[in-house]
């Protein structure tokens, strides 16, 4: 069956949570979803941006259905609250943990937590907030967890022994870095349900080469200066709007026809049609799996499977 991003399988009746909802990707997954039908509940940080983003959604969508929920995913406290909230759903068909720092600070920053910034907001919070999401989960038939990966993954080495970049930090490295992690998590998450039987899916999606200045503007959600849109433009050739590079996590989300374990991305790779796509290999081998959800257990102090 071939995917339309415009003509969605109805997701009317379904619910979806998707962390980050009020900007960038998790914008426009969270609009396509509320257009499709779904109820959306938009995890996010900042409150004031997230009613932003639901007005913003509303004002295409009249009809939507949107909730908000307090979500920082760099604090264990708020992931674990937001977890509860969520882990006491009737239902929910879907969780996209898309919430994430783009831009990392040039040196080493630990949170409230006590753990590297960008490993804790990318990636450990995703875990934890999924761990403590499985009871509702598990009692919705068909239920999905999709994890943002990146191109990224194909550019760096894994530093196994040092996932939290305590010896030599690079804000580079420790953006491309968790994104291996978040990605390899995804796909062991999918090995892991299977093992006990579960019916829920875990699916990958990675956005290609997606920037705000060749995205639609959006008042209060996306509003790049016109030297960004010009500097942007420049890269027309290989690069999207992050309207179009939410389309492999809405697939990802949607498509019924999505197995778990299944990764998208664009077809050209930087940009293109959502399809079904090639992960890095790192982020599909087993032995570094077990490592990185050993670490993310301790970090978290979450037992997950």
């Amino acid at each position: 069956m071939t995917w339309d991003p415009v003509r969605l399988p109805s997701q009317r009746g379904r619910v979806v949570a998707v962390t980050g909802a009020n900007a960038g990707l998790g914008f426009w997954t969270s609009f396509a979803l509320a257009r499709a039908g779904a109820s959306v509940i938009l995890a996010c940080r900042n409150s004031q941006r997230a009613d932003a983003a639901m007005r913003a959604i509303r004002a295409r969508v009249p009809d939507a259905e949107l909730s908000v929920l307090q979500l920082d995913t760099a604090d264990l406290a708020s992931v674990r609250s937001a977890g509860e909230h969520l882990a006491g759903l009737d239902r929910l068909d879907a969780l996209v943990n898309n919430a994430g720092i783009v831009h990392p600070p040039l040196r080493r920053t630990e949170t409230v937590d006590g753990l590297e910034l960008i490993t804790a907001t990318n990636f450990f919070g995703a875990f934890a907030l999924t761990a403590a999401a499985l009871p509702a989960l598990e009692r919705t038939p068909g239920s999905r967890v999709v994890s943002l990966g990146s191109l990224a993954t194909l550019l760096v080495s894994l530093r196994l022994d040092d996932l939290q970049l305590t010896r030599r930090y690079s804000g580079w490295q420790a953006y491309a870095q968790s994104k291996i992690l978040l990605s390899s998590f995804g796909f062991e998450l999918d090995r892991r349900l299977r093992e006990r039987g579960s019916g829920i899916r875990s699916l990958v999606a990675h956005p290609g080469y997606s920037i705000s200045g060749r995205t639609p503007h959006v008042p209060g959600v996306n509003e790049p200066s016109r030297g960004k849109r010009f500097v942007d433009g420049l890269q027309a050739p290989f690069t999207q709007g992050k309207n179009r590079g939410a389309e492999p996590v809405v697939r990802a989300v949607t498509d019924p026809d999505a197995g778990g374990g299944a990764f998208y991305g664009p077809r050209y790779g930087a940009k293109g049609p959502a399809v079904r796509a090639q992960p890095a290999a790192v982020t599909v081998d087993a032995g570094a799996a077990q490592a990185i959800w050993s670490e993310a257990e301790v970090a978290t102090r979450t037992p997950f499977l």
